[in-house]
């Protein structure tokens, strides 16, 4: 099975499908409905083929559905279509818990999205939790106000790369990871990484997508993402393989195999 995997971002939607070696990517912005997402990934994609959708959706999402509209694109997500509209088969995923699991190397992660906005989520022993805490109160506004793009627009530079250090050591503090995971777009912005952490990187989409050996596709068509970590550990290899083992996946549940809880 090939799969069309698209980063749906407050600034640009990306898309790369398995086989190729290079995503393509167009302008998004708070004019962007789900309609105008759709047309705008299919002629970007003009010329590959694949059979299935993942797509990881800036807001949150229960059952494979978006719940709520977007807060920096524009409307008309969340009773849309996907799937009349791609006319294949299409599975919906935080866009941080998809970037998240690509980095994923066990124990207790805790991913930052540095973006339009701030993206969060974690996985502790396999299961993966998708968080909104970009829009929790911080100082005169939110988290995203101080680290995402507006705050890198109004404070500059210097006294944004600060606010970043900041915001990543309340929610180390508050969270305890075990391993913290800095990704998104702006995160080459930053001067150096925050200690204890470390970036995610560029992967490029090889394989078959995810399928068992009888060929039956899961419930989260590509765990892959355009910014994952580019060089996948023994632990990682491990996920994967287990992953594409099974047919009817779960992602907050059927990471790890090891875990005693599911």
């Amino acid at each position: 099975m090939k799969v069309l995997v698209v980063d749906v971002g407050g600034t640009h939607v990306k898309i790369l499908a398995t086989g190729q070696t290079e995503p393509r990517r167009f302008v998004s912005g708070p004019g962007l409905t789900a309609e105008a997402m759709v047309e705008g990934v299919e002629a970007c994609a003009s010329g590959w083929k694949y059979d299935a959708v993942s797509i990881g959706y800036p807001g949150v999402v229960v059952r494979n559905r978006p719940v709520a509209e977007p807060h920096n694109l524009g409307p008309g997500w969340v009773d849309f279509d996907y799937a009349a509209a791609f006319d294949r088969p299409v599975k919906i995923i935080n866009d941080a818990a998809m970037q998240a699991l690509g980095c994923y190397r066990g124990g207790k992660l805790l991913f930052l999205g540095l973006g339009t906005g701030l993206g969060t989520a974690m996985i502790v022993d396999g299961v993966v939790e998708p968080m909104e805490l970009g829009h929790a109160p911080y100082r005169k506004g939110t988290y995203e106000d101080y680290v995402g793009i507006a705050g890198l627009e109004w404070l500059g530079k210097k006294k944004w790369r600060q606010e970043v250090a900041k915001v990543v050591a309340i929610l180390v503090r508050a969270l305890e990871p075990t391993d913290v995971v800095i990704g998104g777009g702006n995160v080459n912005r930053l001067k150096e990484l925050p200690p204890g952490t470390r970036a995610g990187r560029k992967l490029r989409l090889r394989g078959r997508g995810l399928a068992n050996s009888r060929g039956q596709h899961g419930d989260l068509y590509a765990t892959v993402h355009i910014d994952v970590a580019a060089t996948l550990s023994a632990r990682e290899r491990e996920l994967y393989q287990e992953l594409a083992s099974i047919s009817n996946f779960n992602p907050r549940t059927a990471l790890a195999k090891e875990n005693p809880h599911e």
